[in-house]
């Protein structure tokens, strides 16, 4: 059993920046941050692999957004940069213990976050 906390979420203006943090209680293969807006199906952000750190990104925030790990805490970054309206949505962190190829779909992830919230203002 793999225990997740979630920090970091928040109001911020449009171009503004947030970093989001996730600490996982256990071993991970890897961990990745998904969101859902509003009346929205949650969608995948990014995701990063513990042992090597290769990293993956949705088409709607590469450019903008950062993860990254530090393995020694056993914790996981997203680093939001130039934050836009359409950003607005509950911030969940995933980890993934068996390391499935297909990183972008939700059911690979067993653990999950009890979610932050992030609203950017216009």
């Amino acid at each position: 059993q793999v225990q997740l906390v979630e920090s970091g979420g928040g109001l911020v203006q449009a171009g503004g920046s947030l970093r989001l943090s996730c600490t996982a209680s256990g071993r991970t293969v890897r961990m990745g941050w998904f969101r859902q807006a509003p009346g929205k199906e949650r969608e995948f952000v990014a995701t990063i692999k513990r042992s090597d750190g290769t990293t993956y990104y949705a088409d709607s925030v590469k450019g903008r957004f950062t993860i990254s790990r530090d393995n020694a805490k056993n914790t996981v970054y997203l680093q939001m940069n130039s934050l836009k309206p359409e950003d607005t949505a509950v911030y969940y962190c995933a980890a993934d213990t068996l390391g499935r190829s297909d990183y972008y779909n939700d059911y690979v992830y067993r653990y999950w976050g009890q979610g932050t919230q992030v609203t950017v203002s216009s």
